[in-house]
């Protein structure tokens, strides 16, 4: 059942709503209706390509993607969340974390995983507190109609928060923001509630083609367009088989996400560091080394991994994602054949998975070893 809210209230509502998310950790909070039409054709024109690869669920619910009202009977508006992620420094580690990021990037040892999946898995830190501002509503106005998502469920949630006014869509196909960059998760809460609505913000890449010239694999084909099955993120996390060989090369020390599109894009100078002590770092992620981590028994993988997003793809890719890694080290004259490297690949060499054999194989010829 839906509250009666007059139209006078709805404007202070709006307003409480986006105070209350900021007491909860968003650093924006704004509103739009739902309508995306104009985004329906380009979709479609998306999946024809194929460029969503095995991401079948990006398919299967056809425009309902692009359709709130359909997802969500009786969804009038979206509430559009943004939350930085950037964790605060470690002792002793440089402030400036674009650099200290291409440093890790250029050692064929490191191991790199994206930097938003470091701390606690941010589809429960969100969810969580959307919730509690739908929570809060209903304390004020008593019962309405809502769900709340964060990157799971068929929402286009980029072009949701483009529509509220949370920033533009950059062509990497993330949104970006003029004083934060695009180090943030986004939320939304879908709901009956007719709010008054926020404005979109004007674009702001201009001229500038960062993101797609320093692409490792070039899955950024064109402006605004990405095709998933070449995307460092999308083999090394939604792809479940073999990691196509001529690939593999590209991905260097990668091994869960990439980051080289939001790295070198200028507006991420002012990237914000998060609020929430969730997103802090967690088991020395962002400075372990491939052979450590490649070490990790499953038992040690999953009590490493609880309540991080990356848990989801499992010990065994995880271990084909680091054998690639441990493969491309080998393209440095100083790692090809390294003592340390080679053992770990070969402890590994009768692992039960066919798939991991596979990689690991592969790994071993890139230094020299049958």
């Amino acid at each position: 059942m839906t509250a009666s809210v007059d139209p006078v209230d709805l404007s202070a509502l709006a307003a409480a709503i986006k105070a209350w998310g900021k007491d909860l950790g968003f650093a924006e909070v704004r509103i739009a209706d739902v309508d995306l039409s104009h985004r329906e054709a380009g979709f479609q024109a998306w999946l024809d390509k194929g460029y969503h690869g095995e991401m079948d669920y990006m398919a299967s619910h056809g425009m309902k993607r692009a359709r709130p009202a359909e997802l969500v009977p009786g969804t009038v508006r979206v509430v559009s969340v943004r939350m930085p992620y950037l964790p605060a420094p470690g002792d002793g580690q440089q402030a400036d974390w674009r650099a200290r990021e291409e440093a890790r990037s250029a050692d064929p040892a490191a191991a790199q995983v994206s930097v938003y999946a470091r701390g606690r898995d941010y589809h429960k830190v969100l969810r969580s507190r959307l919730q509690q501002l739908a929570t809060r509503i209903e304390g004020q106005i008593g019962a309405f109609g809502y769900r709340v998502f964060t990157d799971s469920a068929p929402v286009m949630e980029v072009a949701l928060a483009e529509k509220a006014g949370l920033g533009w869509k950059g062509k990497h196909t993330l949104l970006l923001h003029r004083e934060a960059g695009s180090m943030f998760f986004l939320g939304e809460m879908l709901t009956d509630l007719p709010l008054p609505v926020d404005e979109p913000v004007t674009p702001h890449c201009g001229q500038c083609r960062s993101c797609i010239d320093v692409c490792p694999t070039q899955a950024i084909v064109a402006p605004y367009e990405l095709d998933a099955r070449r995307c460092i993120s999308y083999l090394t996390i939604e792809l479940k088989g073999s990691i196509p060989e001529e690939l593999r090369p590209l991905i260097g020390n990668r091994i869960y996400g990439c980051d080289d599109c939001q790295l070198y894009c200028p507006w991420n100078k002012f990237a914000q560091r998060a609020a929430l002590a969730d997103f802090d770092v967690r088991n020395g992620l962002d400075d372990s080394s491939l052979v450590r981590l490649f070490g990790w028994s499953e038992e040690e993988f999953l009590t490493n991994t609880e309540g991080s997003a990356i848990r989801r793809i499992g010990h065994e890719r995880w271990l084909r994602n680091l054998a690639v890694g441990l493969g491309n080290a080998a393209q440095s004259q100083a790692h090809r054949g390294d003592a340390g490297m080679v053992a770990a690949l070969r402890a590994r060499q009768a692992h039960p998975s066919a798939l991991v054999r596979e990689h690991v194989a592969w790994a071993l010829e890139k230094h020299g070893v049958k």
